[in-house]
């Protein structure tokens, strides 16, 4: 078994770039990650969407369905993850330079949609002379990335695996999306033309998200107090500051503001002639997994994927860690995909009618 080895690229497109809310981008880059080598006839490639924060580095943040022995390894496969734009690994963002500027973008960034960066991973796919897709995945923002693509180029995937995903992002996701982007707001320093401007409210922003991605139980048995008579220096405050902290130092205000836009922006159904239409245009073998403890995106919004794309499976998920069980449950994740995958995408014990 060859070690798994990451090849990082960058895809650079200098024409300019149409945006679905008007405007253009002067170009842009894409920083993308590949592992594995394709096979003769294109069979083996996976194509991995990243949630809100993710880096191409699949490796890193989903090392337990990526890597050496795993599910999704190098030995069997061809492996794609590309860091989407306006995030802050690499892909052209709020802190890149405007080439019409010289200077970088900071708050000039243009507001962009799902559609937008389905866009220029599309554009990514024909620079690559990719014609056909075997798995297409992603989870939360990943999710929907791939489901708009799936919806845009129908023809495009063999199989699509949606988890902890939607068709629409609810009013209940875009209120803690704001609320984060308030809390950044809060901070003097986000007016200001910087790279560290806004980093303690996106600090607190993260301390909100955080909130979301849990759920009460997870916080009992993760966070309990030290004692019961205990009156300050709790658990739960501490891991609230440490997250805060930790997400400072590797991410900035801007994209962060940038990217949660993005996910607002979701509905697979915008001039489509609505939801239902649009998922049903959907030809590839739908898997659609959801987390029961999730409180962001709750199981409804998968059954409704798995109701209205054709012939979907739905499977749900039994996890402590709410929304985050899909970056933590891999052995269930593991489990399910196999399952799916070796009957051939029926799964109908799962199926949703």
């Amino acid at each position: 078994m060859a070690l798994m080895q990451a090849d990082q690229k960058t895809f650079k497109y200098p024409y300019p770039y149409a945006l679905e809310m008007g405007g253009e981008l002067p170009g842009f880059e894409l920083a993308y990650t590949t592992y594995g080598k394709r096979n003769a006839n294109d069979t083996n490639i996976v194509w991995i969407c990243h949630a809100l924060t993710g880096s191409s580095n699949a490796h890193d943040w989903w090392d337990g369905l990526v890597g050496d022995g795993k599910y999704f390894n190098s030995d069997q496969h061809f492996i794609i993850c590309v860091n989407v734009l306006g995030s802050a690994y690499g892909s052209t963002g709020p802190l890149s330079v405007n080439p019409r500027t010289n200077q970088p973008y900071y708050h000039t960034f243009p507001t962009l949609t799902v559609r937008d960066v389905v866009g220029t991973l599309d554009l990514l796919r024909q620079e690559l002379a990719i014609s056909k897709i075997k798995i297409c995945i992603g989870g939360s923002l990943g999710g929907q990335q791939a489901l708009e693509w799936a919806v845009e180029k129908p023809d495009l995937f063999e199989e699509l695996i949606l988890i902890a995903s939607n068709a629409l992002h609810s009013p209940w996701g875009i209120a803690f999306n704001e609320s984060q982007r308030m809390a950044i707001q809060a901070d003097p320093t986000y007016a200001e033309d910087s790279p560290e401007a806004g980093a303690m409210g996106m600090r607190a922003a993260r301390s909100i998200a955080l909130l979301s991605y849990r759920n009460y139980d997870t916080y009992n048995f993760t966070q309990a107090r030290d004692n019961p008579d205990q009156i300050d220096d709790f658990r739960a405050s501490s891991y609230q500051q440490y997250q805060g902290d930790k997400f400072v130092k590797r991410f900035n205000a801007f994209s962060y503001w940038a990217l949660s836009k993005i996910m607002d922006s979701h509905n697979v159904g915008r001039n489509r002639g609505g939801i239902v239409h649009a998922l049903g245009l959907v030809k590839a073998k739908t898997l659609v997994l959801g987390i029961k403890s999730d409180l962001l995106f709750p199981l409804s919004e998968q059954q409704f994927l798995a109701r209205h794309i054709p012939d979907a499976a739905f499977q749900e998920i039994d996890s402590l860690y709410g929304h985050d069980g899909f970056l933590i449950e891999y052995k269930q994740l593991t489990q399910v995909i196999r399952a799916w995958q070796e009957t051939n995408g029926q799964l109908q014990m799962a199926r949703i009618r």
